[in-house]
């Protein structure tokens, strides 16, 4: 792949980062939309939930939030570990919800419904666009980045490189990518703590049971191992999701100021 994109670089010209850029934005869309029903069954074993009480739950906590979706599935999560969780994945017609096998051995259909609305929470606050929409904006710097350390005559001289090239460029910019990497990752980091903020509080008050999503949390982080008390220092740098605690203090807090809420 490194070879492919070196010699993209070198043939296509002062142009080529764009167009690099280009063919990844399609190929990531299309794969957005592929996934769910090509991509992802090559991994997991994926069959619809059977009718019953989480099915109908679920159904009806979508229908309340007027999220459409192809299907629910259940995946044999549990061949490979005890990790539970629950995702939507796909756009459009190939939206689904998935449940990890383990997520429903452990939890209860209330707890489960309660996971499910954070989710829904993502979708309606918009932060799966945002998510993408900074992920492609990343990518079209980096790639931008990259160009000009391939085509600055005046940055190669001060390396005592006689002209530039696309097998100099790439050493010097990894020179370089490392720490812009580290700090656009504590800025996507910030975002996404805020956004898992916000979909916990859309699913609060979606499903009027806080409680349910904090058992649920607890019980997630127990199954999968979090650490609940992470040095401060280390969330602000690495961590995508609030510790536990936090996001278990923030709902009590909601819970609190809204009579509303059991």
């Amino acid at each position: 792949v490194l070879a492919a994109v070196l010699a993209f670089f070198t043939f296509v010209g002062e142009f080529g980062w764009l167009y690099l850029y280009l063919f990844i934005l399609i190929v990531n869309i299309t794969l957005i939309f592929v996934s769910p029903m090509f991509i992802l069954p090559l991994f997991f074993e994926m069959e619809p939930l059977e009718q019953g009480e989480l099915r109908t739950a679920i159904l009806a906590l979508a229908e309340k939030a007027d999220f459409d979706m192809k299907d629910i599935f259940v995946i044999d999560g549990s061949k490979r570990s005890s990790h539970s969780n629950a995702f939507f994945t796909g756009f459009g017609p190939s939206k689904r919800i998935c449940l990890f096998d383990t997520l429903i051995s452990q939890q209860s259909t209330d707890e489960i419904v309660a996971v499910l609305g954070h989710e829904i929470g993502h979708y309606k606050k918009g932060h799966i666009y945002i998510g993408m929409v900074l992920s492609f904006l990343e990518t079209f710097l980096m790639l931008y980045l990259l160009s000009i350390f391939i085509s600055n005559p005046d940055l190669a001289a001060a390396f005592y490189v006689s002209e530039p090239s696309a097998y100099f460029g790439l050493i010097a910019f990894g020179m370089l990518l490392t720490p812009i990497q580290t700090v656009l990752g504590v800025v996507g980091n910030i975002i996404s703590r805020m956004n898992e903020y916000s979909a916990d509080k859309y699913g609060a008050e979606l499903t009027g049971k806080p409680k349910d999503l904090i058992l649920s949390l607890k019980k997630l982080s127990k199954d999968n191992l979090s650490n609940l008390t992470p040095h401060p220092f280390s969330v602000f740098i690495g961590y995508s999701h609030p510790p536990v605690l936090m996001r278990v203090r923030a709902l009590n807090d909601l819970e609190s100021h809204d009579s509303t809420l059991v």
